[in-house]
């Protein structure tokens, strides 16, 4: 059980762009994926771009040993489970969702980030098809 404040440092994951290639051409889908950086799969990443990745988890995983060392088991528990319900999509992809009760579970609802005032639904650039959106969810 650790007590962290910041994330271990860990050696930084290669990216591959093989896991984006299309099933049957065998090439890269550039529509789908964004474009393809070999950089990214040569180079590895910065030691801070690791932490700050993991740094929600990290928070989390904090959250919850203290909960259970103050409360016991059943408080680290509920938390997961609590999450776990909140973080399940009812609505089709499509429809935009604000997520505000995972927000409050999570302890974001007490910042202000960019996502607050820079992900409105006009700049949105999700699909707004429901068929390829519902295709795209199923994976066919």
């Amino acid at each position: 059980m650790s007590l962290q404040l910041t994330p271990s440092t860990h050696k930084s994951e290669q990216v591959s762009t093989l896991s984006t290639t299309h099933q049957e051409f065998a090439v890269h889908d550039t529509l789908r994926n964004g474009t393809r950086s070999v950089k990214a799969e040569v180079m590895p990443g910065h030691a801070l771009e690791s932490r700050l990745s993991n740094w929600g988890e990290s928070q989390w995983e904090l959250k919850l040993n203290l909960a259970r060392q103050n409360y016991g088991l059943h408080a680290p528990i509920k938390l997961m489970m609590e999450r776990s319900i909140v973080d399940k999509r009812t609505r089709m992809p499509v429809l935009p969702s604000s997520h505000l009760h995972s927000d409050i579970l999570t302890g974001k609802d007490e910042t202000i980030d960019f996502e607050d005032y820079l992900n409105t639904p006009e700049s949105c650039t999700d699909m707004l098809d429901v068929h390829a959106a519902m295709e795209h969810k199923l994976c066919m």
